[in-house]
């Protein structure tokens, strides 16, 4: 969850309303915050070097560095179908404890690499799905059955991030949740209302069981752009 996100991401005609939790702002302005074109990921690509380990455990403890090995051993892992790996990344990275980027990195909006995610053991509802999009690339699945999906919990009134998987083109998809273990259909989760989502190859409008409208390409912005300059400094130190 991230209450920080709920001004950035409600879209309508054209007023932003920061003072409230879900104020309105253009689509224009969301497309600021949204994915460039990322690099391919592998398991390859995301093999961690001594040094990173080495780090990790220096700023962290010994426990940041088992944490990355399991990681590492889950993305060697290819067993499985679908079905099975998703399962099996949901599990995983749901056992981290949420922690809101003000407590944690003493940032208002900070989006930490998977390895920081893992090595600080806390993250927010980001950190959550894009450490299993990552994942999820890298044993094997396509960027067209993966997309960020900002939504809003409605219980708890507050914007939140989901990974969402299509098991087929058009098909209703599943939502992975850091709020809720169980992998289920969109149609189950009326919990969440959908607003947008996004991969490195689009940005959609949602509707409630699956891709709406694509209304544009992926914009090179300053936060994915960070993160994946500091994912290519983590995964590549010798």
């Amino acid at each position: 969850m991230h209450s920080s996100l709920a001004w950035r991401f409600k879209i309508s005609s054209g007023r932003l309303s920061a003072g409230r939790p879900w104020g309105l702002v253009r689509w224009t302005f969301f497309l600021l915050l949204i994915l460039t074109a990322a690099p391919a990921v592998t398991g390859e690509s995301l093999l961690l070097t001594e040094r990173v380990l080495h780090r990790a455990e220096g700023q962290y403890g010994a426990s940041a560095r088992r944490r990355l090995l399991a990681w590492q051993e889950l993305m060697r892992s290819q067993e499985g179908d679908d079905l099975t790996k998703l399962n099996k990344v949901n599990r995983f990275f749901n056992k981290i404890p949420f922690v809101s980027d003000t407590d944690h990195w003493g940032q208002t909006d900070y989006w930490a690499t998977p390895i920081e995610f893992l090595a600080s053991a806390g993250g927010d509802c980001e950190e959550f799905a894009v450490a299993k999009y990552f994942t999820l690339l890298a044993l094997g699945m396509a960027e067209k059955q993966l997309t960020l999906n900002y939504v809003t919990a409605l219980r708890l009134n507050q914007s939140h991030l989901v990974l969402a998987y299509y098991p087929a083109p058009g098909a209703e998809p599943l939502i992975l949740d850091s709020l809720v273990d169980a992998i289920e259909p969109a149609s189950r989760r009326t919990d969440l209302l959908p607003v947008y989502s996004f991969n490195a190859s689009g940005i959609w409008k949602e509707k409630p069981r699956g891709r709406g409208e694509r209304i544009g390409d992926g914009r090179r912005v300053r936060p994915w752009r960070e993160l994946l300059a500091r994912m290519a400094e983590e995964t590549h130190q010798k």
